[in-house]
């Protein structure tokens, strides 16, 4: 069959270096075990080499012609070849709820939501792998004080740890994307509970960072419907702070205040 033509509403970019392929097949030997998934194959550079891992392999493609490419060249997976868009998908149910890798040459433009799906579904994904934008990349693997810090750094951070492995040139795709790329790892941490709501943490850092640039004391007033109990919420030390210098466990701590304030506007129990 001949080969899959890159389509840019998919944002498909196809790696073509071999060697490079292996390694990131090889950043999931660090979850031994576990079953493998792998997000947008497109003419499986990556499977070739997860198959060899002696573990259950499952590919999700959206893309129907790389989907007939994939049951042609690799017949052995056919069963294993999911036809679906990965974001709209229930992933309890993809290895009968047991945890898997997830991993892949994820396409750019949708990473990032598919790493809120990885946060939605962290008990099931114990190590998630890959390559993305090296500058998402750098983002997600950013420490606090860094420019690169933000929503993703402090969201992914809370529940796994992050390994920025290696670059990779835009020259070794069909095409060449405008920007260089990098392979991760994040491996869950230790941490089974934030210490906080944590549908209200999301809403504090995504706040926050929104006006990253402001103090805490600016941007956190449109979290409040009314005019705060008090002037002394605003009066902590970490309102004079800007997001990106918060810990992750000051963001608790402020998310655990925020939590508070909203109790004495809404008169809870």
């Amino acid at each position: 069959m001949k080969q899959v033509r890159p389509k840019k509403n998919l944002g498909q970019h196809f790696l073509t270096d071999l060697n490079i392929a292996k390694r990131i097949a090889d950043t999931v030997d660090a979850c031994k075990d576990i079953p493998i998934l792998e997000v947008g194959p497109g003419m499986g550079v990556l499977t070739q080499y997860l198959t060899e891992k002696q573990r259950e392999v499952k590919v999700v493609e959206i893309d129907t012609e790389s989907v007939e490419y994939l049951r042609e060249n690799f017949p052995s997976l056919n069963d294993n070849i999911i036809g679906e868009d990965f974001l709209r998908m229930d992933l309890s149910g993809i290895f009968g709820g047991r945890r898997f890798v997830l991993t892949g040459n994820y396409p750019y433009d949708i990473s990032s939501q598919i790493f809120f799906k990885m946060l939605d579904n962290k008990e099931l994904i114990p190590c998630c792998t890959g390559m993305i934008q090296r500058e998402v990349a750098l983002r997600m693997a950013s420490e606090p004080g860094n420019k690169a810090y933000g929503i993703l750094s402090v969201l992914i951070q809370a529940w796994y740890d992050v390994e920025y492995l290696f670059t990779v040139d835009e020259n070794v795709f069909n095409p060449p994307p405008k920007v260089k790329s990098a392979v991760i790892r994040m491996t869950r941490n230790d941490v089974t509970d934030l210490g906080c709501n944590e549908s209200l943490f999301k809403r504090v850092v995504k706040t926050v960072f929104n006006q990253r640039r402001k103090m805490l004391r600016v941007s956190l007033r449109q979290i409040f419907p009314g005019k705060p109990s008090a002037d002394a919420f605003f009066a902590h030390d970490i309102m004079t702070k800007r997001p990106e210098q918060l810990t992750i466990n000051q963001f608790v701590e402020l998310t655990n205040m925020v939590d508070k304030e909203l109790c004495l506007q809404q008169d809870c129990p």
